[in-house]
């Protein structure tokens, strides 16, 4: 009898400590901690890859120079209080720029690292015919840097948490800011803790 009770009673709490998951699509917002999450970095990606498209430095640069700007993603940097992974709504915007037809994008310094390893041993063990030779690389146009900035005012069990994330394309011929991007987001947290 013992036994049989012992099963009862480690079911009962086994049961209680599963996990459950719930497939979503990633489109649904949900925001459990009131900190930065997907949904935050979605709707900076789409209103950032938004603005930057509708000014006139994509046209003006093609008109001048017979072809599209090239960019590369320097550093955004999180000045926030909170990790966020940055590289998420940089990828968006990248890829939605280049699939844009607008701009193109060259190897950001660490990506090209890589690239250049794989040139040096195709120098070495590739064929004559499918060798790629060093000196080839495209030349950025302008870089994309910015960073992201965070205000928390909290009291009790309250936050408003501000987010500011702004952007800048700066010219690498002469330093000009060609397209400045900016998005606010602000969040009240109610029966928070402040985490910092």
């Amino acid at each position: 009898m013992r036994i049989y009770w012992a099963v009862i009673l480690s079911s009962l709490l086994m049961a209680g400590c599963s996990t459950q998951v719930t497939r979503m699509d990633v489109d649904e917002v949900v925001d459990l901690s009131g900190a930065w999450n997907d949904t935050d970095s979605r709707l900076v990606a789409e209103e950032m890859i938004s603005d930057a498209l509708s000014h006139p430095w994509t046209s003006n640069f093609a008109g001048e120079s017979g072809h599209a700007p090239t960019v590369i993603v320097g550093t955004v940097r999180n000045l926030s209080h909170e990790h966020i992974n940055v590289n998420t709504f940089v990828s968006d915007m990248e890829r939605a720029l280049i699939n844009s037809g607008r701009v193109e994008f060259v190897a950001s310094s660490s990506e090209r690292g890589e690239v250049r390893e794989e040139r040096e041993d195709q120098d070495l063990n590739a064929s004559e015919q499918t060798r790629n030779e060093a000196g080839q690389e495209i030349g950025a146009d302008f870089m994309l840097i910015g960073q992201i900035n965070t205000i928390v005012d909290a009291e009790d069990d309250q936050q408003v948490r501000y987010y500011q994330i702004d952007l800048t394309i700066i010219s690498m011929a002469d330093n000009r800011k060609v397209w400045l991007g900016q998005k606010k987001i602000k969040k009240l947290v109610e029966n928070a803790t402040v985490r910092y």
